[in-house]
């Protein structure tokens, strides 16, 4: 089962990395999943996400509280608010699937937004 948990980490990098530099494709969402593979695959490969210099802190904070900073649930609300207005002014849905995809996207917007801070910030760093 470790090289399938590693090949799929592997796999989540690479798309957390195309996520940087390509808009509205989530980044961190991946890269969290990749440490969930690695934790059961490669110690190191944990470790090295962990300790990454740009996505290392927000990594850890979520691993140990499940924390999301203030600036990280702004930013995930307003690619989800930009992208069901890319979504209805593309698609131009129906009511129905309007409605369904707004529902689904509040739903992830409000999961995110009652998420804890992180600590640091909590007490004043960020």
């Amino acid at each position: 089962m470790r090289p399938l948990w590693l090949i799929l980490g592997l796999v989540l990098v690479a798309l957390g990395f195309i996520g940087v530099f390509v808009p509205l494709m989530p980044t961190t969402i991946f890269l969290i999943l990749a440490v969930g593979c690695f934790a059961r695959s490669s110690p190191r490969m944990e470790a090295w996400l962990l300790n990454h210099k740009r996505f290392g802190p927000t990594l850890r904070a979520w691993k140990a509280d499940g924390a999301i900073s203030r600036k990280g649930k702004i930013a995930a609300s307003c690619g989800m608010a930009l992208g069901y207005a890319l979504f209805w002014l593309g698609a131009r849905p129906n009511w129905k699937l309007a409605l369904i995809v707004g529902a689904v996207m509040g739903g992830c917007a409000a999961f995110v937004l009652t998420r804890p801070s992180p600590h640091s910030e909590a007490s004043g760093g960020d």
